[in-house]
């Protein structure tokens, strides 16, 4: 990979999401899945519906808050070189605690109406920390300025897009989806193509990637592990739990990394 030329892994990553979008666009809309809202502990405590899922959630909050607090307050400042550096991870944080609100708010009455507010704040964390990334390790105006908005605006416009559809009653994830794959598939190969890292590198993303996939087969298999742990925790309060370890992960990462090999370091000039 040293002997690729900066455009040339851009190309890449491009080329990545060309397929990634052509994929998308080939397949038929995805309405979502009424089943999805059936989830195994559906057990009620302490007057709180669907408990466990609900306060599985406060993991996010523990993360997110503190992570919030650290970057972008004084041991921030010590962190990151320049200033706006701290600004991808304060809106990643940001998302995070959301995501305690959002996910408790629709755990307590599973259901499209309020799923929008489930997936908004990971949204927002999802798009957030892959721009943090690019400006870290492939450049750092293009990333913080340009990049962020406007993936945290897609971001949104999917989600927008779904929910919209459902109302129709053609409901389409496609998009949706997109918004979620292509950086968790993208970030490994980023890492790879562009090994020169500040803020992000100590292997924490591998953690990160490691943590997301657990939680996923938590959340797919949520009845079985159910049923294994003896009805004690479903599988998808863990996938909360786990979600929340690969945040935390995130905030490891940033609070171990050194400024003097930082992203304020000129980035490469594109060859040609």
């Amino acid at each position: 990979m040293n002997g690729l030329t900066v455009n040339q892994r851009l190309g890449i990553l491009i080329a990545m999401f060309v397929v990634s979008v052509g994929g998308a666009l080939l397949v038929a809309p995805i309405p979502q899945d009424p089943a999805y809202h059936l989830f195994a502990d559906s057990r009620a405590f302490l007057g709180i519906a669907n408990f466990g899922d609900v306060t599985s959630n406060v993991g996010f909050i523990l993360v997110g808050v503190p992570g919030l607090w650290l970057v972008m307050g004084a041991r921030g400042r010590r962190i990151f070189t320049e200033t706006n550096d701290g600004w991808p991870y304060g809106v990643f944080f940001f998302g995070v605690a959301l995501i305690c609100l959002g996910s408790g708010y629709y755990h307590l009455e599973p259901g499209n109406g309020r799923l929008f507010w489930d997936r908004l704040p990971m949204t927002i964390a999802f798009m957030s920390l892959f721009s943090a990334i690019v400006a870290d390790r492939i450049d750092r105006r293009a990333g913080i300025f340009g990049l962020m908005p406007v993936l945290l605006i897609l971001g949104v416009l999917s989600l927008v897009y779904w929910d919209w559809t459902e109302l129709q009653g053609r409901g389409d994830l496609r998009f949706y989806g997109l918004v979620q794959f292509y950086p968790m598939a993208a970030l490994p190969v980023i890492c790879l193509l562009f090994r020169k890292a500040g803020y992000t590198g100590g292997g924490y993303l591998i953690w990160v990637i490691v943590w997301y996939a657990i939680a996923k087969v938590l959340e797919h298999f949520d009845a079985e592990v159910f049923d294994l742990l003896g009805h004690t925790v479903s599988g998808h309060s863990l996938k909360h739990l786990a979600s929340a370890v690969a945040t935390f992960m995130v905030l490891r990462m940033v609070l171990r990394s050194r400024p003097d090999q930082s992203s304020s370091v000129p980035a490469e000039v594109p060859a040609g």
